[in-house]
């Protein structure tokens, strides 16, 4: 049986924090979440600025972001179960310490390669804070009152998200673009400090046996499969020999894996039993759709506003204050709602009716679309976005174990992001080769000869002649436009998952009622051992959670 000893305000396991209580100890929470996604928005008005300065290309302005899309979502899951089996503490402010150094090793970095090697390393660091702040938070609230703070995850989602841009592109216009690596490290310093003295969880101490092998399995696997989504089509062709290597090296690493996780390890990264419950089974299904639909085609838009639309870095920052603003709303209000009313389904299947409208909206713009209208776009986007991705966490959490809770939060977290990393990979092939196609047609009707990187590169609009520049504007505004076309089946699938999840009102303690007796045998110190698997999913089946 575990020793549950707590050590902070939470008091005994299972006992509900006051509101004072969660407020000081989300304080370094949000913190930490917000320089983790500071760390994607504050870069993005950068890119064109960096890939021309470090002499990049289509490609390598892609990688700058897999990389870290890579290593977070290969590593989210095992910062997940970590959670599970450690300090939650410890581990946020770890992550916290990996993410500092990747900054700044990406802040120095003198070439495309050595900046994409520091991202992929600040990105183990983000996959830490993904998903630990998640865990943290239903470790703290029941699921019924976790709505009333999802206004606050929200306002950061969306501070970090509008102010992101907007400071990347002050930087970029006055310091240089390598202060948009730099900036984040005095929020990293505050968060740990702030966390140091805030958070204080009751720490689990039992026997721990990590799965190692799996881990590495899974890491592996995915990352040759991410691999070979953002190569092919312009390293080598989608039908070729490189690319069935890659695919059948990739299976096989994954399939490892899951016999693995359901036959050797003893505590797997990816416990397989969590997707015998439908919830979590379609909700992880419509995480990955969202992640590719949402990250696969929202991370271009930067691009289209400078490179289309003629922007400054700090323009095409303000923007995103369109798209933010609707999630911002969208996030406040739906919390606040559920929390009153218990109910969560509707605002999952009403925000992916608005993010596929947002996307087949989205999907006729060009480099003369009115601003006005794209911001308009942009907003119902939001709107669907911020209805859907926290609740989406929410309703795996209330049908989760405590005992599972971090595997099953990150494991949400861990098939968005790799959603997000094959739409960015996949859907940045595509705009590569769209754009190569039409610069090359464009500038042959114009009588100029392309060499073979010229529709591949990102250019300097401001120092082309005007005839050429309104070539590059145009086919970065078109292929921009059918990236959100091909994105949207994609969530045209999450809509369909999401309709067709079984509601069960939220509860409204921390632990579930087959758990609250375990807790009190622990603290009885009886010396049955804890429910194992088998025992865990008799409880699921008898009280209703498992499906």
């Amino acid at each position: 049986m575990p020793d549950l000893a707590p050590s902070g305000p939470a008091g005994e396991p299972g006992a509900q924090m006051t509101h004072r209580e969660v407020l000081e100890a989300l304080s370094g929470l949000l913190l930490a979440m917000f320089v983790a996604m500071l760390s994607s928005t504050v870069v993005s008005n950068a890119l064109p600025s960096i890939v021309a300065d470090l002499e990049g290309s289509q490609t390598g302005y892609t990688w700058v972001v897999v990389a870290t899309l890579l290593t977070m979502t290969a590593t989210t899951p095992i910062w997940g179960k970590l959670a599970d089996l450690f300090s939650q503490k410890v581990l946020v402010q770890s992550a916290l310490v990996i993410f500092s150094i990747g900054s700044l090793a990406a802040g120095l970095a003198p070439t495309m390669g050595t900046l994409i090697a520091a991202r992929a390393f600040q990105g183990l660091g983000v996959g830490g804070l993904t998903a630990l702040v998640q865990v943290v938070i239903a470790s703290m609230v029941s699921p019924r009152e976790r709505g009333r703070y999802a206004g606050y995850i929200g306002s950061v989602f969306a501070l970090a998200t509008v102010s992101g841009p907007l400071i990347g592109g002050v930087l970029v216009d006055t310091l240089g673009w390598r202060w948009c690596f730099f900036v984040g490290l005095p929020v990293a310093a505050l968060a740990f400090v702030v966390l140091q003295k805030t958070l204080h969880l009751p720490t689990i101490k039992r026997e721990t046996h990590i799965d190692y092998l799996g881990a590495t399995l899974i890491m592996s696997g995915v990352s040759v499969l991410l691999v070979w989504v953002s190569l092919a089509g312009n390293e080598f062709d989608w039908v070729s020999t490189t690319s069935v290597g890659l695919v059948a090296v990739g299976a096989l690493l994954l399939a490892a894996a899951i016999y693995v996780e359901l036959r050797v390890a003893r505590e797997p990264i990816i416990p397989m039993y969590l997707f015998r419950d439908r919830t979590t089974a379609l909700s992880t299904i419509a995480s990955v759709l969202v992640g590719l639909a949402m990250f696969g085609s929202t991370v271009y838009l930067s691009q289209y506003f400078q490179l289309a639309r003629g922007m400054s870095p700090t323009h095409a920052g303000l923007m995103s204050i369109a798209m933010v603003g609707g999630l911002l709303v969208a996030s406040i209000v739906s919390g606040r709602l559920i929390t009153r009313t218990g109910r969560w389904k509707r605002f999952l299947v009403g925000g992916m009716t608005l993010v596929v409208i947002g996307l087949s909206l989205l999907s006729t713009i060009d480099r003369e679309t009115n601003l006005a209208v794209v911001g308009a776009f942009m907003c119902v986007l939001g709107l669907g976005l911020g209805s859907t991705m926290q609740n989406l966490v929410l309703a795996v959490q209330n049908n989760t174990a405590h005992a599972d809770m971090g595997a099953a939060s990150s494991l949400v977290a861990f098939f968005r992001s790799i959603g997000g990393s094959v739409g960015v990979a996949a859907l940045g092939a595509v705009l590569a080769n769209q754009v190569s196609t039409s610069v090359t047609e464009g500038l042959a009707a114009l009588g100029i000869p392309a060499s073979e990187k010229t529709g591949s590169s990102i250019p300097d609009l401001d120092t082309l002649p005007e005839p050429i520049r309104l070539v590059f504007e145009g086919a970065f505004g078109d292929a921009t436009a059918h990236l959100f076309l091909v994105a949207m089946p994609f969530a045209v699938a999450a809509l369909i998952c999401v309709a067709l999840i079984k509601e069960v009102p939220l509860r409204e303690t921390v632990l579930r009622d087959d758990e609250l007796s375990v807790e009190v045998q622990a603290e009885l110190h009886f010396t049955e051992p804890v429910l194992g698997e088998p025992d865990r999913l008799a409880h699921q089946e008898s009280d209703g959670h498992g499906r």
